[in-house]
């Protein structure tokens, strides 16, 4: 094709483009006051543009503010794209192009006018995505002439979030009016949201410079004081709130990871420094699981938890089995020896898992069902990835206690964990019972590991982030108390988030440690005393 057809095309495409913009209806007295005009002209002209809500003046002003908008002679304005261009008030095709021609020359001033008035007819939009986006860009940029284009934007707007931020866009524009009245009522809008750039809006009316008020009115400063409160107010109210969610999103997290602790611990008395690693185990399960599914199922990748969920259980039980078998199980009655045999086995599970997946952490994707959040209030958005952790951790919890409460296998290790002699005697198999019960608490650690691997990257040493705090839970809570470490781990998330947000997550840490050292001295069976002949004794 030669080089005139394609500059024949591209000027048929741009006059095709300009003509169903509607271009041809805007005013050519306006069109020419903003080409030709001084800076207040082009700036009012604009302003005719944005109040009459013609959306057919974007692609004027966007083109305007792209740079591609010249003049020829006294009178004519041109859109030019490469060497094509159109005539700004007929919307007919310029060629040849001008040899003389001058560049409008668009000042920060005007800039800022122009980047306003397109959000502000953007607003006319019937994309709800586009309308979004505009009052989005109108909050953080706003003029006085866009207030024409956002009453009638408010007038017709059905969705609330786009309703929200259009009326602050025009409380924030009223605030700066000459008129008290405006002024007013723009405070008392701004005084019913709850965002960080509202408390910034209200702090201005309130500021001092030289000892002076910047704002000379009494009445105003009051009503902006009283907007104020309220504002931080709910700002503190939604900052509690994300603490308390923040809290119990890292209580389950430890829930998760205690869960399985406090059984095995609770029932056989192990120091088991390994379950760290079993932690890890599932997680590496859930990446793997994970691989296989982009793979050979891309299609389906969104449902890859669902498969990886009972996968990591199994493996990391059928590891605990496998640890409890072969050492684990020499090693009853004999604490410290349990302590470093256990802590041994942690390093080979790490170096093991080194030499097949390699030192570098691997990173597990979200399925989209879990990416995103939900907006609770304006500075309040709750991670869907979190929201599902939490879900899992209960229904994780109800299984546990459906198979202690509800099963034959539940009966013997409550009965073995309250009188081993005893249970022994009346014909329980102990052995089988503590392998069980060892690879239970082992699986759960899996299903803790497949939780922790949609909210960070997975590594080898993963588990020794959690191995101290799982103990600390299981110690808290009481040994062997499925509700002790319910109530344990969700306090110590949430004691956790507050201690954070007042000292920071050093200090934090060195607080709870403190604190349940001293909770010990006081009460060393933890939150619940484990109840039974052996314990009595």
């Amino acid at each position: 094709m030669g080089s005139g057809v394609r500059r024949s095309m591209r000027v048929l495409v741009l006059a095709a483009c300009w003509f169903a913009t509607g271009a041809i209806a805007l005013p050519a007295p306006v069109i020419k006051d903003l080409a030709f005009g001084e800076s207040d002209a082009k700036v009012e002209a604009i302003g005719k543009l944005v109040g009459s809500g013609d959306i057919a003046a974007l692609p004027l002003l966007q083109s305007l503010l792209d740079g591609e908008v010249q003049t020829s002679g006294e009178d004519l304005v041109l859109i030019v794209k490469g060497d094509t261009a159109v005539d700004a008030v007929t919307g007919k095709v310029v060629a040849p192009l001008p040899e003389a021609r001058d560049d409008v020359v668009v000042n920060n001033r005007l800039r800022l006018e122009l980047t306003t008035a397109i959000a502000a007819l953007k607003l006319a939009s019937n994309d709800r995505a586009v309308r979004l986006a505009a009052a989005k860009d109108l909050q953080n940029n706003s003029e006085e002439a866009a207030l024409p284009a956002i009453d009638a934007a408010l007038a017709k707007e059905s969705d609330p979030e786009v309703r929200g931020l259009l009326a602050l866009s025009k409380a924030s524009i009223e605030l700066r009016s000459g008129d008290k009245a405006k002024r007013l009522a723009a405070i008392r809008a701004l005084g019913q949201s709850d965002t960080g750039a509202t408390k910034t809006l209200l702090q201005r009316v309130l500021e001092r410079k030289g000892g002076v008020y910047v704002e000379p009115d009494t009445q105003v400063r009051a009503e902006a004081a009283q907007s104020l409160a309220a504002v931080e107010k709910r700002l503190m109210a939604g900052d509690i709130a994300a603490r308390v969610f923040s809290g119990i999103s890292l209580g389950t997290i430890l829930l998760l990871a205690a869960l399985g602790l406090a059984i095995t611990y609770g029932l056989m008395g192990v120091i088991n420094m390994a379950h760290g690693e079993l932690i890890m185990i599932g997680a590496y399960a859930t990446y793997v699981v994970q691989s296989l599914f982009r793979q050979h199922a891309p299609g389906v990748f969104d449902f890859y938890p669902l498969v990886a969920v009972p996968v990591a259980f199994a493996i990391s039980a059928g590891v605990g089995v496998v640890l409890e078998r072969t050492v684990i199980r020499h090693l009853y009655g004999r604490p410290l020896e349990t302590l470093l045999a256990t802590w041994g086995l942690s390093l080979i599970l790490i170096q093991g898992v080194r030499t097949i997946f390699g030192a570098q952490n691997v990173q597990v994707e979200n399925p989209v069902w879990m990416s995103g959040g939900m907006e609770i209030m304006t500075n309040v958005v709750l991670p869907w990835s979190r929201v599902v952790i939490i879900a899992f951790a209960a229904s994780v919890l109800l299984a546990v206690w459906l198979v202690l409460t509800r099963t034959t296998l539940g009966l013997y290790v409550r009965a073995v964990t309250q009188n081993r002699g005893m249970a022994s005697a009346l014909g329980v198999r102990t052995p089988k019972i503590d392998m069980m019960a060892f690879g239970l608490g082992s699986g759960i650690a899996g299903l803790a590991g497949c939780a922790l691997s949609q909210i960070g990257n997975v590594g080898p040493d993963l588990g020794q982030s959690y191995i101290v705090d799982s103990f600390m839970v299981v110690v808290l809570g009481g040994v062997g108390q499925l509700a002790g470490t319910v109530y344990a781990a969700l306090g110590l998330g949430v004691m956790n988030k507050f201690l954070e947000a007042w000292q920071g997550a050093v200090l934090a840490k060195i607080m709870i440690l403190v604190f349940i050292i001293v909770f010990i001295q006081k009460r060393p069976q933890g939150l619940f005393a484990l109840k039974g002949r052996t314990v009595e004794a």
